[in-house]
């Protein structure tokens, strides 16, 4: 049984003992009507719920919640759900990055503190996945993510919309007069049409397919949509699945070990999954002790095919990905390139979840030997503008700009892109590089969605519809084109970054992995003597915290101090 070291649950901790203590933790508990039964050896689960009204990706949780009870209360076991920390993507200021690892600190304590046998995380928001799943790893107790589930497809005057991906393209032709404002605002209402999260292939449904991918989720799970009826039976069929798991004790730890990160990192190249699954990969590696490099996002997918044609890759959406068979067809497909006998939280091998699987729909996720591409993920770049590394996404990338050389046209932060912008006079055309400082870790603070920044609204009404973007920063996993993220070390810490000057030359060469910035060693020194750092944009709590711990992209922007684990352990007794 998961437990404090001798085989006992932990839960026996809080509810075993014949002295004050227990008398004290059984009896105030009593209050919301339990009965004296569950107190008697009733492996305990706790329901890690994100739910919230300003997470609109997760404010339908509650229900799932209570599945998950319904599966408990069958198998046995004592359900107990508990609040986390909730991270709205849409809402949320200056960017839930910022929050994601104090949300993993706050489910790490709640779990470690209270008496759960096994948790089950609810979650479904882009760093609500992440965040849960490095909290509870950090304890290592049988754990089981369920995600709340893509909304439904946007509909928009007789086609599919798609969330965020679209809001980036209506925005880019209301700019340029392409569309009308009344269509715009009618096209907000029709995006957002039912419970869940974006159904876009972007960080969220990455997120939801890396738990899958990773054996943390049961086979399907990552793209139901919210509203589906099997959702919720999914979600019950969890309940019962989390109890059994303690009895088994198949705590994290048996889980996610090296196979099983390589699995995950080879199926976000299959699906077009978001850059953000690299930082978040790296930073769950991190808490579990299993040694991940950056290559490895690169190194690992040269082989890999691309088969899911959703956007922003693509064409499709999350309703049609599971129509046609979900995450268990791609992995299926995968076959042999991922670790076939790695352990999931079903209690079955990869091979033995996706035996089943069919592909109702070859157009929405390609077949192995006919892919839309092969090798299209992730690129790593190394070069003196990026000497920690880089990262751009392929398959969301134009291939005309894949090899380019371009003038840099430099923004010092985002309040100095927002002034400029649009301004008339901004040298700028096609064969620029644009360049984006100060949107790092450290630097915003919190790594903001930004890097793919807006095109001048003189190059929108060029027709101009991408055009070279490097920034320290990141983007939304719903987002399109030849971006370059992730720079390391960022430009607040006095990276190669912060010394780019308007007019310099940058080289992009993705075919042979190098970003370079075209002036001497020389000139590179006498820039970085010169440099100067910016007073931190926070002064106290945690957000000067998290800028004061905060670790660069390339080892996953965790805090210094998070990386490892404190184990299961049963607390000192409350007084």
């Amino acid at each position: 049984m998961a437990g404090n070291g001798n085989g006992a649950k932990r839960s026996k901790g809080w509810f075993g003992g014949r002295d004050m203590h227990g008398f004290l933790h059984r009896s105030w508990m009593k209050n919301q009507g339990f009965a004296a039964e569950n107190f008697e050896g009733r492996p305990v689960i706790g329901i890690a719920n994100s739910a919230s009204e300003v997470t609109p990706c997760n404010a339908h949780l509650g229900r799932v919640a209570e599945a998950v009870k319904r599966g408990v209360w069958k198998a046995g076991g004592f359900p107990l759900e508990f609040p986390t920390m909730s991270l709205g993507e849409p809402v949320m200021r200056p960017t839930t990055m910022l929050f994601r690892n104090l949300m993993a600190m706050d489910v790490e304590e709640s779990v470690r503190a209270n008496p759960f046998d096994g948790v089950v995380l609810l979650c479904g928001c882009d760093k609500t996945t992440p965040a849960q799943i490095m909290g509870a790893a950090s304890v290592d107790i049988p754990a089981m993510v369920v995600t709340g589930g893509p909304m439904l497809n946007g509909k928009f005057q007789g086609r599919d919309i798609g969330s965020g991906t679209d809001v980036w393209r209506f925005t880019a032709d209301l700019r340029a007069g392409r569309m009308s404002l009344e269509d715009y605002m009618e096209a907000e209402s029709c995006m957002s049409r039912s419970a869940g999260h974006c159904m876009t292939m972007g960080t969220a449904s990455t997120m939801a397919s890396m738990a899958e991918a990773l054996g943390l989720q049961l086979p399907g799970g990552a793209a139901i949509p919210a509203v589906d009826s099997r959702r919720y039976a999914l979600a019950e069929f969890a309940g019962t699945r989390i109890v059994e798991m303690v009895g088994e004790d198949l705590k994290m730890s048996k889980i996610l070990n090296r196979d099983a990160f390589e699995n995950a990192i080879k199926v976000n190249a299959a699906i077009g999954g978001s850059t953000n699954a690299i930082i978040h990969l790296l930073a769950i590696a991190g808490r579990m002790g299993v040694q991940l490099r950056l290559e490895d996002f690169d190194d690992l997918i040269r082989d890999i095919p691309f088969l899911v044609n959703l956007q922003p890759s693509g064409e499709y959406l999350m309703e049609d990905f599971y129509y046609a068979g979900g995450l268990p067809v791609v992995m299926k497909e995968l076959g042999d390139m991922i670790h076939q006998n790695a352990m999931t939280v079903s209690g079955l091998t990869v091979a033995e979840n996706v035996e089943k699987a069919t592909n109702y729909n070859e157009d929405v996720i390609k077949p192995r030997e006919t892919p839309i591409n092969v090798g299209a993920g992730t690129a790593v770049l190394r070069g003196n503008l990026c000497p920690d590394g880089a990262v751009i996404k392929q398959s969301a990338a134009d291939e005309k700009l894949m090899q380019h050389k371009g003038r840099a046209v430099v923004f010092e932060d985002i309040d100095d892109l927002g002034a400029r912008l649009d301004d008339p006079d901004l040298d700028i055309d096609e064969t620029c590089v644009m360049v984006l400082k100060n949107a790092g870790p450290r630097g915003y603070p919190g790594m903001p969605e930004v890097g793919n920044l807006p095109l001048p609204k003189k190059l929108l009404e060029k027709g101009i519809e991408d055009v070279v973007r490097i920034s320290d920063g990141r983007m939304s996993g719903t987002c399109f084109g030849t971006v370059v993220l992730h720079v390391a070390p960022e430009s607040a810490v006095g990276g190669p970054l912060a010394l780019v000057q308007n007019g310099d030359m940058i080289e992009l060469d993705v075919k042979n992995r190098r970003l370079h910035l075209d002036i001497s060693d020389e000139e590179m020194e006498k820039r970085r003597k010169a440099w100067k750092p910016r007073e931190p944009m926070a002064k106290r709590g945690y957000a000067r915290m998290y800028i004061d711990h905060v670790l660069q992209a390339d080892e996953g922007v965790d805090l210094d101090f998070l990386k490892g684990s404190s184990g299961s352990d049963i607390p000192r007794q409350s007084h």
